[in-house]
């Protein structure tokens, strides 16, 4: 390569990565689509092969195009910490996130990315534990920010997705045949668990709960491997998940609620602003790629 690096085509290039479009990725770095096709191809030309794949996907990364991520993103937060490290008005601190452990595995990575990128100063603690949990947590100041269940009854939550929850079982065994249903479920304090067993009382299902577990990914092999069948939202489904719906005999589950929900008694401050504003964006970036696929 003859010449150097552009980083804004670098930071174009990443968002395209992150976000999954050309469309979507001009909109968070604020540019045109067709300025932000005029960047790939001059990145392209600098790199001296396809990055992106040309079987009508436009925003599927070649061979070359992965390689390059990792360098890309490196780049960026470097460019970024250095920028950071003389700007007196950077935000630098610490806050404590609080979140369910299938909310972590979902929904932080892309989080925590976005946010350090920003933020390179500011430490973020997190604590996985249950709904119920991080809301006592909150209330006694021991968390700045959750992202927690709306359970209905939650006061001073902000929802900010809404998300099917459907009824999963393996793609490759039959367990909703047995009579007496086996389940994988919550504790009892999960709402989801609740909203499952009131749907099979309405619909006078006999069951037994094979697994209970605050575990999503426990709750997860319990399905994959044939021995029971769950509740999961949408964004939680996985290969070899097969949605069970009222054809099946499964009547249709309330959506489930997602929120945010600050310290009862910590002020509110720039930091945790700036953490639920990433938030809030990260899960509507999720609302898109879904819907997109």
């Amino acid at each position: 390569m003859a010449n150097v690096l552009d980083l804004d085509q670098l930071r174009t290039f990443v968002a395209i990565a992150d976000t999954g479009s050309f469309t979507r990725a001009a909109d968070t770095v604020h540019k045109t689509q067709s300025a932000v096709s005029m960047q790939m191809r001059r990145l392209e030309e600098r790199i001296g092969k396809p990055i992106f794949g040309r079987d009508g996907r436009s925003a599927k990364l070649t061979e070359d195009g992965e390689r390059l991520l990792g360098y890309a993103r490196r780049l960026v937060r470097l460019s970024d910490e250095t920028v950071a490290a003389f700007d007196e008005d950077e935000l630098s601190g610490r806050v404590r996130l609080g979140t369910p452990d299938d909310y972590a595995d979902r929904f932080l990575p892309e989080i925590l990315a976005r946010f350090s990128r920003s933020n390179p100063r500011v430490e973020v603690t997190v604590v996985c534990e249950p709904t119920v949990q991080l809301i006592e947590c909150l209330r006694n100041g021991e968390l700045d920010l959750g992202i927690i269940t709306n359970m209905r009854e939650t006061p001073q939550a902000e929802i900010i997705r809404h998300e099917p929850l459907y009824w999963v079982t393996s793609s490759h065994h039959r367990v909703e045949d047995e009579e007496v249903l086996p389940l994988a479920l919550g504790r009892q304090t999960c709402c989801w668990r609740r909203e499952a067993l009131d749907a099979l009382a309405t619909m006078s299902r006999k069951y037994r709960i094979l697994y209970a577990s605050n575990n999503s990914t426990a709750l997860s092999a319990a399905v994959l491997a044939g021995l029971a069948v769950s509740v999961q939202p949408e964004s939680a489904l996985r290969p070899g998940m097969r949605i069970l719906g009222e054809a099946d005999g499964f009547s249709r589950l309330r959506p489930a609620e997602i929120a945010i929900m600050r310290s009862w008694t910590q002020p509110a401050n720039a930091i945790v602003d700036a953490l639920a504003e990433h938030i809030v964006s990260s899960l509507d970036n999720l609302t898109m790629r879904i819907a997109a696929e």
